[in-house]
């Protein structure tokens, strides 16, 4: 195992970290904003930061050309990110060999909450942030959401706010602090630094910002296209509150799986994994046809890439173009649930995505957009996507539209969906597939590599429960 691997220990998390965050999950409305006046500031913000995107050929991109010699999309400076072509070999799933495009950023991104608190409550700094690629402009993110060509400056826009406060922050201060992947089917071994620091009374919330509960942003979590992704995976690097009382005792015995047969799995499903990713030039990804406005699958399935044009009164560069990628459908991550030994159960799938950098990585139960398994046979239909579809309302815990990642994505969204599954549901699993109690995904969370950005955001939106 890599030495990110976790020990999983039989503990809780830190007693006053744990508490803190209880409290301020417990405080849904009140604190330094009510949840009425939230809402007219997010109304102000969006308005005040209205953005006027457009999409446009790749021979208006400023910036951005094909490489001649390999068909490669690129930056004229070399930084931000680039489109290149991957090839792929799998020993898993219907297909086992493909070419794609895929995005390269080779540089690690800064998602930082900062902490404070107010009247004893503990409060998160949170950020109304326009995003090119968002279905509704505004959205909720953390503090600090930049990537290190934004915070080296090399558009030659504004500073960062706040960065200097997950730099080096003081480690007695960190609350949470972890490298976690983002996309690895539209990715290359693309990650980001996940922080959370409890800042002190010196840090004020700016024109953008505002401090919320806890339990406010998790009432957030259930309006959709709301919270961002990028909030969204820093919260579920959170402590799991919920075990400050000692209740992970129990859960931790009456697991259906012990720590190291969940460790175990995962490193077997990485050893065995038979397969290969190579980079190659962008112009040799078979069955990919490139227009003047667009990058498209022969067969109009998985996704595009497509260029746009934006104009933002308040952003760090005023107006910019770039390239964005564009899924076709609406993507399904669902995670089952179940009672099992009195104690909750989540039913996790080890996936494995070809942008991964170690191979494999826990995620929902079903991760797909339908639409491309269309044209496939029913027994290559991805595993339990028929019981997700069938339920309307009974058992079904969290139903929420979530964008994905808007500085990259456009429009962007998957459903994510909660769904409790009754007690006579199977135990037993393929072998992709493990049930897995909260407090062992706490754990897992602790280390990087081992849930999807996917099985991150169920977490979070698990905790809300």
């Amino acid at each position: 195992m890599t030495a990110t691997s976790p020990v999983l220990p039989a503990r809780t998390p830190d007693s006053r970290a744990a508490s803190l965050l209880a409290e301020s999950a417990a405080a849904v409305d009140g604190g330094v904003m009510t949840h009425r006046e939230f809402f007219r500031w997010l109304d102000e913000r969006r308005e005040e930061q209205a953005q006027r995107v457009e999409r446009v050929p790749f021979e208006a991109l400023r910036g951005w050309d094909f490489d001649p010699r390999t068909g490669d999309l690129r930056h004229a400076t070399g930084g931000f990110f680039s489109i290149r072509g991957l090839r792929v070999r799998s020993g898993f799933g219907p297909v086992r060999e493909w070419s794609q495009p895929v995005i390269l950023q080779p540089e690690i991104g800064m998602l930082g909450i900062a902490v404070r608190e107010f009247g004893g409550v503990l409060h998160l700094l949170m950020q109304a942030k326009s995003e090119p690629g968002n279905v509704n402009g505004v959205q909720l993110s953390p503090t600090v959401q930049a990537t290190k060509s934004n915070y080296t400056r090399l558009h030659g826009g504004s500073a960062v706010p706040y960065l200097d406060s997950f730099r080096v922050p003081d480690p007695r201060k960190v609350v949470a602090d972890v490298l976690q992947s983002e996309q690895g089917s539209w990715f290359l071994h693309k990650r980001n630094r996940n922080m959370v620091v409890e800042v002190g009374p010196e840090v004020e919330a700016g024109r953008d910002f505002c401090w919320l509960t806890l339990g406010q942003v998790n009432a957030l979590l259930h309006h959709d296209n709301l919270v961002n992704m990028d909030a969204r995976t820093v919260l579920s690097c959170l402590p799991d509150w919920r075990y400050a009382s000692g209740d992970s005792a129990r859960d931790h015995t009456s697991a259906l799986h012990k720590d190291l047969e969940i460790r175990s799995w995962i490193t077997r499903r990485r050893a065995e994994h038979d397969g290969a990713v190579e980079l190659i030039p962008l112009k040799d990804a078979e069955g990919w046809r490139r227009s003047g406005d667009a990058l498209s699958h022969a067969r109009g399935l998985f996704f595009s890439i497509v260029g746009v044009d934006v104009s933002s009164g308040r952003r760090e560069v005023p107006a910019w173009t770039q390239p964005l990628l564009q899924p076709h459908g609406t993507g399904i991550a669902a995670l089952l649930v179940r009672n099992i030994g009195g104690v909750r159960h989540a039913l996790l799938r080890a996936r494995a995505e070809p942008g991964f950098l170690d191979v494999v990585e826990l995620g929902p139960t079903v991760q797909c957009a339908p639409e491309n398994y269309a044209h496939l046979p029913p027994a290559d239909q991805p595993p339990y996507l028929e019981e997700v579809l069938r339920r309307r309302s009974a058992g079904v815990l969290y139903d929420t539209a979530l964008s994905e990642e808007g500085g990259r994505f456009r429009n962007a969204q998957s459903r994510y969906m909660i769904i409790e599954v009754e007690e006579d549901f199977p135990t037993s699993a393929a072998e992709d597939f493990r049930w897995v109690t909260p407090w062992q995904l706490d754990a897992l969370l602790k280390y990087s590599h081992h849930l999807n950005v996917q099985a991150r955001t169920l977490v979070a939106a698990l905790r809300t429960l």
